[in-house]
């Protein structure tokens, strides 16, 4: 009987205060929709790194000299060079590239582009070696030995140009946790403000039983109920906006070709359980903290 009376006043404490429940709730799945909205960007994030790392090349391009006449590498100053790479200790492979190869290869990348192949000659592109490191995060000594060595022209390092791209993607990653610790105070606030007006409509009934020898616990854990079965409430929607999102417009962007895909596994494990713990922690403590400030009697 007890425990029935408990969960009656939970439905009742919900139902009365109809328009402010709705909004605790939708607040709470909107923010913990971002919450993990940027649970998934890291992880995208993380995937993305690990694929990319594993294909990051040096690229050293080869003077005038070297590109028009040698094809193979086989000559004493391209081949004393790839010799060097091929003997450092950092260095997983090396593949030479001439100067037609790398125009094929700018002509498959800028195939929808005709005007800028038309300008775009053989003579254009340099020849080059595509060094593939050991570990790409120790590129910078390869750079350091290599930069101003006899047939070089340049070194590029295609992990600087990653980390460029990576940078605006923690940016809307942290965007993301942003908004959701913002719109986390929005749903903070409707919590206290909703448990205050319940505690306050029900004042008499709360002050009857106290006088009938029921225990505080007792009287407030409707109130503390009613926070967390919001909170439950908003995580399910939250998880649900996220499913959706995928559905709707993430499936039809991230395909697997450059953006690995965010399967319907990984909403629901481990990011839905991560909201759930989230909203019922956050609601029982806010809950709890309201209570013990603004309900003493």
């Amino acid at each position: 009987m007890r425990a029935s009376f408990v969960f009656s006043e939970v439905v009742t404490g919900l139902r009365r205060n109809v328009t402010m429940t709705i909004a605790m709730v939708l607040t709470t799945a909107v923010s913990l929709a971002m919450l993990g909205g940027g649970l998934l960007a890291v992880r995208t994030i993380d995937k993305m790194k690990a694929n990319f790392l594993a294909e990051v090349e040096v690229s050293i391009s080869l003077v005038d000299q070297v590109s028009a006449n040698d094809k193979n590498c086989s000559q004493q100053m391209c081949g004393s060079l790839r010799q060097s790479l091929q003997n450092n200790p950092g260095v997983e492979s090396v593949v030479y590239e001439n100067r037609d190869q790398a125009y094929q290869r700018f002509q498959k990348i800028f195939a929808s582009q005709p005007e800028l192949l038309e300008l775009t000659g053989p003579e254009a592109l340099p020849a080059s070696l595509q060094v593939k490191l050991k570990d790409p995060d120790r590129s910078d000594a390869i750079i350091k030995q290599y930069s101003g060595q006899p047939g070089v022209r340049k070194v590029d390092d295609q992990k600087k140009f990653l980390d460029r791209v990576f940078n605006v993607f923690n940016g809307v990653r942290n965007i993301a946790f942003v908004m959701a610790l913002i719109m986390a105070v929005a749903a903070l606030l409707l919590i206290a403000n909703t448990i205050q007006v319940s505690a306050f409509t029900r004042r008499t009934e709360v002050g009857i039983m106290r006088l009938v020898g029921a225990t505080r616990w007792y009287t407030q854990l409707p109130f503390l109920l009613e926070a967390v079965v919001a909170g439950v409430v908003g995580a399910v929607l939250g998880t649900v906006f996220l499913l959706l999102t995928k559905l709707s417009f993430l499936d039809s962007v991230f395909t697997g070709e450059v953006f690995p895909q965010i399967t319907t596994l990984e909403v629901l494990f481990p990011v839905a359980p991560i909201l759930l713990a989230v909203s019922v922690v956050i609601s029982a403590i806010t809950g709890y903290v309201t209570l013990r400030l603004y309900v003493r009697h």
